[in-house]
């Protein structure tokens, strides 16, 4: 949407690899750390918190503006703070604001889901409730739209997995 407003055209393919980043980040960070190394109290602490959201934001940001395109840096912490929104809209609109204290760790201590398992253990317990239901019907339409636009990001997605298995 963002690059529909701004630029009135879809997002390129590296400012899509920008914003699945973006969006991926914190459970790339946090839930491994947590669920699998033990390192990390929650799997929503370090990487969910505002101040990584912003110090990461702001590094991506610059590092891109410094390249000539400050609309990837925009497209990753657009992704990031989404993210943010998406674990978090559930707990302000019930009023359990306590699930919310991941957002200030390490100044406010991590939510207090218990113990949390392993990555296993989360997928066996995906039930079809209305929020889960809700989450297939927006992927389906962000799936949608990708593909009218192009499917852009993945010829760059391609090439980003060759220069890896070239440089291995």
């Amino acid at each position: 949407m963002y690059s529909r407003l701004v630029y009135r055209k879809p997002p390129d393919g590296i400012a899509v690899l920008a914003i699945v980043l973006g969006t991926q980040l914190p459970d790339l960070v946090d839930k491994p750390l947590a669920w699998t190394f033990h390192v990390l109290p929650s799997g929503r602490s370090l990487a969910h918190s505002v101040f990584a959201a912003v110090l990461a934001s702001v590094v991506v940001w610059a590092y891109c503006r410094r390249r000539g395109r400050s609309d990837l840096g925009a497209a990753f912490a657009i992704g990031y703070v989404s993210h943010l929104v998406a674990d978090g809209y559930t707990y302000l609109f019930t009023g359990e604001y306590v699930y919310l204290s991941y957002l200030g760790w390490p100044l406010l201590p991590p939510p207090p889901f218990g113990d949390e398992g392993t990555f296993l253990t989360h997928l066996q317990n995906i039930t079809l409730s209305p929020g889960f239901a809700l989450q297939l019907v927006m992927a389906v339409v962000v799936y949608v739209v990708w593909i009218e636009d192009g499917a852009p990001g993945r010829a760059a997605f391609g090439a980003v997995l060759e220069r890896i298995r070239s440089s291995s």
